[in-house]
């Protein structure tokens, strides 16, 4: 790690004192076998991203217009960062550790976050994508209603028979099947596969 991310993430959120900004083991090769465009491999992604810490870029704002930028300590002038995308669309971004994140900005600041704090800031700000290491190595996309479930503060988990949401904030009811509500999944995946049968693959 170089230049000004070579700090703990404690600096910002004491959750995370002992983080280093590396990426969380096992998250990426996750994401990997999701690239396949196999649906199990993407839900099983998705479980792995509930359990990990990321980063949410902040950025001073107007630094394109100012080559030099503001003065990155005055947090007035930071904020996070939305991508216009082709269609219209918002997209927010964050990372998997702070390589991937100086691979995309090297001058913006990590901000951990869970995933449902993530998603939950992306559909408040009407973000309706969700997009994970936009430089790599691996990129994955997360949309509608994906996002919305996630930052209820659910949390998707595998179960017996495949896989299932868990409230982990005010809701007090037990898992529920992905299979009886897998139209939640909708087109979370970035490969448009259909997850409405969430329950199929590793369900032993």
């Amino acid at each position: 790690m170089t230049g000004h991310h070579e700090h703990l993430l404690g600096d910002t959120n004491h959750e995370f004192a002992e983080d280093d900004g590396s990426a969380p083991e096992g998250l990426r090769e996750a994401m990997a076998a999701a690239s396949s465009g196999d649906q199990a491999a993407y839900l099983d992604a998705i479980v792995e991203l509930c359990l990990a810490r990321l980063l949410i870029p902040i950025v001073a704002a107007g630094e394109n217009l100012h080559p030099e930028g503001p003065d990155p300590d005055r947090h007035a002038e930071m904020s996070a960062v939305l991508l216009q995308q082709a269609d219209g669309a918002k997209a927010m971004l964050a990372f998997t550790g702070v390589d991937a994140l100086a691979a995309w900005n090297p001058r913006a600041r990590p901000i951990p976050a869970t995933l449902d704090r993530v998603a939950e800031a992306a559909v408040m700000s009407g973000a309706g994508t969700l997009l994970i290491d936009l430089q790599g190595p691996i990129t994955m996309s997360l949309e509608e209603p994906l996002l919305s479930n996630l930052g209820r503060g659910r949390r998707l988990v595998r179960m017996e028979d495949g896989y299932g949401w868990l409230a982990t904030r005010d809701e007090s009811a037990p898992a529920e099947s992905a299979h009886d509500h897998g139209h939640d999944h909708g087109h979370g995946h970035h490969h448009g596969h259909d997850h409405e049968h969430g329950h199929q693959g590793h369900g032993h």
